[in-house]
């Protein structure tokens, strides 16, 4: 299934069904273009086979896995673990070229739901150049108890706070250039931080330009897990230092709104901006 602006696909919705269990089976969007159609997501790269182009992930739900690959333990450092949930489609509440709610169940390894998941994307045009991608989760506690959500970091790993809306961009001859505003940039001034905005810009191997400016649309601002000279991919980190308690019944919020950019990108703010302001 397409997502589309106009007659342009710009994405490819997947299942998630053939993804193998130890990856955490969820579904994704892959391939997400630039309009004139150069790929800007990566799904089971050779680094990190459990990346999938653009997903809704967290490292750890009550001792569940839906990141998939390896768990980072105290006691034994990073390692291949028996405990990876799937996220199970219930049913579509609307679905059309540019707009899909769909609706999701995790699933514990033991088969047991622990969140609901309401699952909104949209695919908004912006001028002839740029589109946003608009994707909202909202995962409802439905387990009838408390649940605990970590991350590597929040279980001694500093830095590897990752989980949330996760997207992985595709690895260039060189790391990608990264911007924030007021002149952040680099990923050591930006990964961790709670920039307003920030943005990747790469070149493909045919020399092609594609640009990602990324911000969070909610009233939940969390800090960036970025990532760019290893590999490229962040997402807003929602345990990124401390476990997040979530009780019976409560519902976490979590989005990202990324504009996506054929060519470079002369003034950041202003496309932010711009960003932001699409409703």
């Amino acid at each position: 299934m397409n997502l589309s602006v106009g007659r342009t696909p710009v994405a490819t919705h997947d299942s998630g069904d053939r993804v193998p269990a130890e990856l955490s089976p969820r579904p994704y969007l892959h391939p997400v273009r630039t309009l004139a159609g150069t790929e800007v997501t990566e799904a089971f790269p050779d680094d990190h086979r459990h990346h999938l182009g653009v997903s809704v992930t967290l490292a750890d739900v009550a001792g569940t896995s839906f990141w998939g690959g390896r768990t980072f333990t105290r006691e034994h450092g990073s390692v291949m673990l028996d405990n990876h949930g799937r996220q199970e489609h219930l049913a579509w509440d609307d679905r059309s070229a540019g707009w899909t709610t769909e609706l999701l169940s995790w699933v514990s390894p033991e088969g047991t739901e622990l969140l609901r998941e309401e699952r909104t994307t949209r695919a908004l045009p912006l001028d002839s150049t740029t589109w946003v991608l608009d994707l909202r989760s909202s995962l409802r506690n439905t387990s009838g108890r408390e649940l605990g959500i970590g991350s590597p970091a929040t279980n001694g790993r500093p830095g590897a706070g990752y989980g949330g809306v996760f997207w992985r961009a595709p690895i260039g001859d060189q790391p990608p250039t990264v911007t924030g505003p007021d002149g952040m940039s680099g990923e050591e001034a930006l990964h961790g931080s709670r920039a307003r905005w920030l943005a990747l810009s790469s070149t493909t191997a045919r020399g092609s330009v594609w640009t990602l400016l990324f911000l969070q649309p909610g009233p939940r601002t969390d800090p960036w897990f970025l990532r760019a000279k290893e590999y490229p991919g962040l997402c807003p980190a929602p345990a990124w230092d401390t476990r997040l308690d979530l009780a019976a019944g409560q519902t976490l919020e979590l989005g990202l709104r990324t504009a996506v950019t054929e060519g470079p990108v002369s003034d950041h703010e202003a496309l932010a901006k711009a960003c932001a302001a699409l409703v």
